[in-house]
Order: C-alpha cells, then structure tokens, then sequence
C-alpha cells in the first residue's frame, strides 16, 4: 500500500547535500517550472518566486498544466527532463514518487518539521499549501443563498447547469455526501463497488445538466458569464475573483474537499541544486504567510498562522467556520484506484 510518509533512506544523504549546496548564481540559470497557473502562480511568483530571486539571482520560466504524470513520466523515459521543479497534487506526488520519477528530499533542511501539518513532508516533496475544492455562486443572481452540497444538486430548488471539474476526484465523493453518507464513511463506501455504483447513480440526476470544465480558471469564467448557476472551483479562485475582480462571487463550504500542493523536483532535472534551495526558501514560514496574503489558500506550516492578518485567515480553507464538514481527500485512494475510477468516469461520459 502506498504511503506518503515512509522511512527515509540512504538515498537521503545524496539529496540532502544538494539541498544544501551553495548555488552558484549565474546569470543565465533559470528554473523550468510547471504549476497549476491563473491566479495561483501568479501568487506564487509574488511570494515565492520574486522573493527567492532577489535573494540568489536564480529565474523562473513557468508552464501551466492541469496535473497528471503522463508529460513527467515521458520526460522521464526519453532521460530528458526539462522540468526543474513540479507543483503537484497529492496522489500525483504519491506515485510520482513511488516510481522513481521524482528525485529524493532532505526533509531536515527545511528546519524544525514539528511545526508542519502531519503528513505534509514526503520523501519526494513539500507542501505549499492547503487548498480546497468548493462550489460557488453568483450572489447577484440567487435570491436565496444555497447553503449545504445538497443544494448543489438540487435542480427543483436551484434550477439551472451545474459547473464540475472533468474528473472524479471530488465529483464522486459530493455526489456521495449528497447521497447521504458521512464525510467521515465516503472512502469507506467508495472503496466498494456498490459504492462507486451510488456515487455514478447521485450523478446521473444532475448529468444533464453539468458543463465541464478542465482548467480552475475556468470555473470563475463559467459563473461570470452566467453559463452556470453553480460551479465546483478551488477556493483561492473564487476568492481572488471576488476580491480583485469584484465579482459577486461566494462559497459554501459544506463539505469541501481539502487537499495539499506539493513542491519536487523531477528526477533527472538539470538545475536540481537550485530547485532544491528554492524549496528550502518556500517552505519559510515568512514565505507561506505571503502565498496567503495574495490567494485564499493555508499554510501547511503552523507556525506561519501568526503571521497572517486575522481578516484573511476568515477566507482559508482551515478556518473554524469553513471546516465544520470538511473532508480531507484519501490521497493513497485515489493513487491505488484513480486510473479504475477513471476509466469508468470516461465511458459514463459517453453513456
């Protein structure tokens, strides 16, 4: 069974002196990166990337994707790996890896572990944050405000499309909450085979209505141009939508589904001492509270709380108020079982 905290190996020590290398500032060296884009690298780059920058001279080239290992793992077999450093979800970061595709991390050089969330530091990686999948709507356009993911489907009550991401991650665990199981009993369910049947039965009263999106900056768009009523979105989007754009945007966090990204570096990276260090730099308490103060999104590192304005901490993830029926995604689930699930989910598509 998969796991994201395991022993640390041998293997550690290759790594950790990379991580504490000097690097020697060039002018022409600059970091590949490849994150999840719109309004989170653009925060990231205020907080992480401009800092760090400053700091040793080291740039940044960025790429936007949408997860997965396919583009990583092809790099990886071909030995040319382009990327210097990877933003990941959890599952993602769990197999990536599990299969050598990822190189190792000294989790001591990044100071006292203690202070961060457990389970936060991997063999492989680092969290950046804690994010969170919401739905949300445009409060100019409802009367009443929906208040629970039951509301998200119930077409009688709230007529109109539904926004989701094309994936079943998240998608499968609503429609089992709405189904009326448990934040607490979803895995539990969904690792059976009649679980997964309910999940795909809850979806199908909504189907009809449900515009796919593939990009997070999408689900802002699809409530702006009123192509929705409600959208599935990652929380910092909604919040930076409001916030930046004045969109009358808001989110019910009735059983959102939080989750972490993850900082690594690719096996076979060609500026991996750099790639490291700027993980050191990123994962400073400092560093966290400033990704905060630009998106919606936690830190993964207790100690940087008390460096957020208590104003903004109301807008995160882990806020008492938006945490009542939070759900934690099962991360080694879904690395053991997302590409079955998924199979299915893309003849459902179809059907």
């Amino acid at each position: 069974m998969r796991t994201l905290i395991k022993t640390q190996s041998a293997a550690l020590a290759v790594f950790a002196a990379a991580a504490f290398t000097t690097v020697t500032t060039q002018a022409a060296e600059t970091l590949s990166v490849v994150t999840f884009g719109g309004a989170y690298e653009a925060a990231a780059k205020k907080a992480y990337f401009e800092p760090f920058t400053q700091a040793t001279g080291i740039g940044f080239s960025t790429e936007s994707y949408d997860g997965g290992l396919a583009k990583l793992s092809a790099m990886e077999q071909a030995k040319n790996t382009t990327w210097d450093l990877i933003d990941l979800e959890t599952n993602d970061a769990i197999t990536a890896c599990d299969e050598g595709l990822l190189q190792k991390f000294d989790r001591k050089s990044i100071g006292k572990t203690s202070d961060f969330i457990p389970g936060t530091i991997s063999d492989c990686a680092v969290a950046s944050m804690v994010w969170s999948t919401v739905y949300a709507y445009d409060a100019s356009k409802l009367k009443t405000a929906p208040t629970s993911i039951n509301d998200f489907f119930d077409l009688q009550k709230y007529p109109g499309k539904r926004g989701l991401r094309k994936s079943p991650k998240v998608t499968m665990e609503w429609a089992l909450i709405a189904d009326g199981v448990a934040p607490k009993d979803v895995y539990k369910v969904l690792a059976t085979p009649a679980g997964v049947d309910r999940a795909f039965k809850k979806l199908d009263t909504i189907k009809q209505n449900i515009v796919w999106w593939e990009s997070g900056a999408q689900a802002p768009q699809l409530l702006a141009d009123g192509a929705v009523v409600m959208t599935q979105a990652y929380n910092g989007r909604i919040s930076d939508a409001a916030q930046k754009d004045n969109k009358p945007f808001k989110s019910v966090w009735d059983a959102q589904v939080y989750d972490f990204d993850w900082w690594a570096v690719p096996t076979g990276a060609k500026h991996a001492d750099a790639a490291a260090k700027f993980i050191v730099s990123a994962s400073q308490p400092k560093a966290y509270a400033d990704l905060s103060k630009y998106i919606a999104y936690a830190p993964p590192r207790k100690d940087a709380i008390a460096l957020i304005d208590k104003q903004r901490l109301a807008d995160l993830p882990t806020a008492p108020d938006n945490f009542k029926r939070a759900l934690q995604i099962n991360a080694n689930f879904w690395a053991d079982n997302a590409d079955q699930i998924n199979k299915r989910f893309q003849v459902w598509l179809t059907q």
